[in-house]
C-alpha cells in the first residue's frame, strides 16, 4: 500500500454521474468541474470521509478553566465564578476542587466579598446547589462539602 497526502481545501462538492466522479473545486476567484473516471464507490468512500470529518469538528471544545481568586481562608485557598454558566468553583485545603451549580452574580458577589468565607460557605453553598466533585485523585474520600 503507497500512502499519498492530500489536500483537499478546496474540494467544495462532489458528484458521480456516468462512471465519473465530478469535483467542484475552488480555484479563489472561480470554480472548476473536473471530472474523472471512478467507480461509484470512490464517491461513496469519498461522502464515508467527509461524514467522519464532520463528526470530528462538531466535538464539544475544551472548555476553559474558571479564573481563580486566592483566598484567606482556613477553608479554602482559591475561589472562582463563571457567570456565563453560574458556576461556582472552590479549591479546599484538602485538595479537592467542587463545582457548585447555578449561583447566581449576586451570591457570588457576597461570598467573594465577605470576610468570613468558611461560615459563608455552610450556610449559603453547602447542600444548597448541585455540588460536583472536579479532582478525584485526591485523599478527600467523601463529599463533605456538598452534604447538608
Amino acid at each position: 500500500m503507497k500512502l499519498a497526502k492530500m489536500d483537499l481545501s478546496s474540494l467544495v462538492a462532489i458528484a458521480h454521474s456516468d462512471g465519473h466522479l465530478q469535483l467542484l473545486l475552488n480555484r479563489g476567484e472561480e470554480l472548476e468541474l473536473m471530472q474523472i473516471s471512478a467507480p461509484v464507490e470512490a464517491f461513496e468512500g469519498l461522502q464515508r470521509l467527509n461524514s467522519l470529518i464532520t463528526e470530528t469538528a462538531a466535538l464539544p471544545t475544551v472548555e476553559e478553566p474558571i479564573a481563580m481568586l486566592p483566598v484567606s481562608s482556613s477553608m479554602a485557598y482559591a475561589i472562582g465564578y463563571d457567570s456565563d454558566e453560574k458556576i461556582l468553583q472552590i479549591e479546599f485545603h484538602s485538595g479537592a476542587t467542587y463545582q457548585y451549580a447555578g449561583v447566581d452574580q449576586e451570591t457570588w458577589e457576597d461570598f467573594s466579598t465577605t470576610d468570613f468565607l468558611g461560615n459563608f460557605f455552610n450556610e449559603e453553598i453547602k447542600g444548597q446547589y448541585e455540588c460536583d466533585r472536579l479532582n478525584l485523585d485526591t485523599f478527600d474520600d467523601n463529599d463533605f462539602f456538598c452534604e447538608k
